[in-house]
């Protein structure tokens, strides 16, 4: 069942996008208005500080790169994070990811790990992954970090909202020499070398309005911060009109369009793969807890599926056993020949006794359609930069 907080959330999002109506939706809209343009100000001031040298970054004597993006949610900022691991890993760097974790739980005891005189260490991140040994739950990791440490082979994955005490550990313990900030771009505590920054082509600037009123994270000036910028979610469609606008912000930043491609699908609790031709002209139920649910179902309907039934839940919603067997009995008696999922939902279901209607995930992957060239200049540019110094003496915040 959704929790008083996740129902104020959903809510929160029906007032932002415009779906809740009445007096009290209007209202609501107006006084967050108001809030978003002191919200505005304050990331303003906040960028200048960092900018100007008033406020300190950390710098680790490494190469940190940053994925984020200048919007809340649903750019497809994790496949991305998971090529470019795969990729720089692949051309030898030693690489690993610093996320935060998000909407996942403490640990009820500390994980532990000895430094080089045989001590437990002190503020530890969260171990998601190592690069050979998966540690951690999607409870305990978050559901993102889980699926990066499940698909990627030799990439440690560190769980902190301290990226800093994260990045260190990473250097001292685990010799990294490449950092992949996750969801970075807000994280100015933590010096970049590079900003990557995602945009949508369905929603390249969210609803338009900063937050609380809107979507936006940042204004869209932000964007001359980037030194790459990729496009996501094309569906092949030309976007020569959003490029222009993104060139009034940033004139210079190579620009590469891509799309999440469907690759094929995997069953939840076997492993099974079938292709995607397996969709086709099936009665499917759709179960997601995501930022923007209407991509991938739409995305089941392109492939051919009947959409019958969609169950939609709060991003990062974790799914308890009544409403997943009331669902689970719905598509049982509508005759549903399959459920599909996200991979990201995928993590944070149980295997229940029995089940009449098999549960799948649809496995998207990145598809670079214009910019391959930028692209690989970009993962050279890194794969040139030399191994890292000794990191500054920086204690975690």
């Amino acid at each position: 069942m959704k929790s008083r907080s996740e129902e104020l959330e959903e809510w929160g999002a029906d007032v932002i996008f415009g779906r809740a109506k009445g007096f009290r939706a209007t209202i609501t809209r107006i006084f967050l208005r108001a809030i978003s343009w002191l919200f505005r100000l304050v990331v303003l001031i906040r960028i200048k500080l960092f900018h100007s040298g008033i406020k300190k970054q950390a710098r680790l004597g490494t190469l940190v790169i940053s994925v984020g993006n200048i919007t809340m949610g649903g750019t497809g900022k994790t496949p991305v994070v998971e090529l470019l691991a795969r990729t720089l890993t692949e051309k030898g760097r030693k690489v690993s990811i610093l996320t935060r974790g998000y909407k996942s739980q403490d640990l009820p005891t500390s994980q532990k790990w000895l430094d080089h005189q045989g001590n437990q260490i002190k503020h530890l991140p969260k171990i998601a992954s190592d690069g050979t040994t998966r540690y951690l739950s999607p409870l305990y990791s978050g559901d993102e970090p889980f699926m990066l440490a499940k698909n990627l082979d030799n990439v440690a994955v560190l769980v902190d909202k301290n990226r800093i005490k994260s990045g260190i550990f990473a250097i001292e313990y685990l010799h990294s020499d490449t950092l992949i900030l996750d969801d970075g771009m807000q994280y100015l505590a933590l010096g970049h070398e590079l900003d990557i920054v995602l945009v949508d082509c369905g929603a390249p600037f969210g609803t338009g309005s900063m937050i609380p009123r809107g979507t936006l994270r940042e204004p869209k000036s932000s964007l001359g911060r980037a030194s790459y910028i990729i496009l996501t979610k094309s569906e092949g469609k030309p976007q020569d009109e959003l490029v222009k606008k993104i060139r009034k912000y940033n004139p210079v930043a190579d620009i590469i369009i891509t799309n999440h491609g469907p690759k094929f699908l995997e069953n939840v609790f076997t492993g099974e793969r079938l292709p995607l031709e397996a969709i086709q002209d099936k009665w499917i139920a759709c179960l997601s807890g995501i930022a923007r649910p209407e991509s991938f179902e739409n995305s089941v309907r392109q492939l051919g599926g009947k959409v019958e039934i969609c169950r939609r839940f709060p991003d990062h919603h974790w799914f308890d056993e009544e409403e997943l067997l009331a669902f689970y009995e719905r598509c049982a008696e509508r005759a549903m020949e399959m459920i599909i999922t996200t991979e990201k939902d995928a993590v944070r279901l149980n295997q229940p006794e029995e089940i009449e209607v098999p549960i799948y995930f649809l496995r998207i992957e990145v598809e670079i359609l214009e910019g391959q060239e930028a692209w690989d200049r970009c993962i050279q540019r890194i794969i040139d930069i030399n191994k890292p110094k000794k990191p500054h003496d920086w204690a975690p915040q």
